[in-house]
This record gives C-alpha cells, sequence and structure tokens, in this order.
C-alpha cells in the first residue's frame, strides 16, 4: 500500500505537469496567433514585415508577441506618448526606430495598435 505522504507527491507532480502542458499549448497558440496575423493595409503591412515581424513573432527576442493581449496590457496602460517614445529611443532590447528609421509617429502609433489588438 502507497504511503499517504506518496500519493499526495505524486497527486502534486502529475498537476505540476499538466499544468506545464497547458503552458506550453498556450505558447503555442500565442506563437501561432503571432506568425498569422499582419495589418490589412498593405503599406503598414509592408513595414511591419520589414520592421516587426522578426521580433515580435519570435518568443525568444523577449518582446511581446503580435496579438498577446496579456503581454501587450501593461505596455499599453502606460500611454501611446510613453509607447511612442520608447519605439523613437529604443527601449530594453528594441532597437530606435524598430529598425524603420522612414517611420512616421502615426505609423508607429497604428503598428502598436495593431501588434496590440487595442483597436
Amino acid at each position: 500500500m502507497l504511503k499517504p505522504y506518496f500519493l499526495f507527491l505524486l497527486t502534486c507532480l502529475s498537476s505540476l505537469f499538466i499544468t506545464g502542458c497547458e503552458q506550453v499549448q498556450d505558447d503555442a497558440i500565442r506563437l501561432e496567433q503571432a506568425r498569422s496575423l499582419a495589418p490589412s493595409n498593405k503599406d503598414l503591412n509592408d513595414i511591419y514585415q520589414r520592421s516587426c515581424v522578426t521580433c515580435h513573432a519570435n518568443p525568444d527576442t523577449q518582446a511581446p508577441l503580435t496579438g498577446d493581449l496579456i503581454a501587450w496590457q501593461p505596455r499599453i496602460d502606460k500611454g501611446m506618448e510613453t509607447l511612442l517614445t520608447h519605439v523613437v529611443n529604443g527601449f530594453g532590447g528594441m532597437p530606435p526606430f524598430g529598425m524603420c528609421m522612414d517611420c512616421s509617429a502615426e505609423e508607429f502609433e497604428q503598428l502598436i495598435e495593431f501588434m496590440a489588438q487595442s483597436k
């Protein structure tokens, strides 16, 4: 007969495994979503494809994935002015101008709104 503490340990480990599997599945869904989204506006999509997708559809970069509302919400809460300042000046691992030296503030704002799916 199994000792009660062994059963408890076994239960804890199995629930940890299941929770870990759910997290991996959620991460895979967010990654697939990030890789499948693209702005409907052709000009904005061109900018997104050449300047944003490399980081915002790659979890290894630590950038918030496109469409990941949970990752974007704390950033959106800081306000668009702060986000634009971060884009222009660079922030954390993000290079200045987000690798789009010819983008306008309006284009950056549209890209942020698209990636954060905030509009």
